[in-house]
């Protein structure tokens, strides 16, 4: 009987990995996460990713912040009073994309590259 449960566990992440539908593998990775306060931070999941449709997914979380990616096509942004989550659906060509808090842009900023 234990030889049975572990082999269907093993069938079944070999089939969650092959299989990306069920893993959700692909969706994954083009998703980014930005987030903006409560402090007078700013931060992207990732710094480095590849030319491609992502979503991007903004936590605001103070309303003195906003998040404002731009670069290359792409000028995203939230509002300043606004908290709350926003999404963005981009396509992100090679080149480097930044993004800050618009009032405290020389303090709050990263930068988001595409190779």
């Amino acid at each position: 009987m234990t030889r049975f449960v572990v082999g269907a566990a093993l069938i079944a992440v070999v089939a969650a990995f092959a299989w990306p539908g069920v893993a959700g593998a692909k969706v994954r990775s083009n998703i980014l996460i930005g987030t903006d306060g409560p402090a007078f931070t700013i931060t992207m999941n990732k710094t480095t990713v590849k030319p491609g449709t992502y979503t991007i997914v903004i936590h605001d979380k103070s309303n003195i912040h906003n998040f404002h990616l731009f670069g290359n096509g792409v000028n995203k942004r939230t509002s300043v009073p606004a908290i709350g989550t926003t999404r963005w659906t981009v396509k992100l060509k090679k080149g480097i994309y930044k993004f800050q808090c618009d009032p405290h842009a020389a303090i709050m900023n990263g930068r988001l590259t595409v190779t």
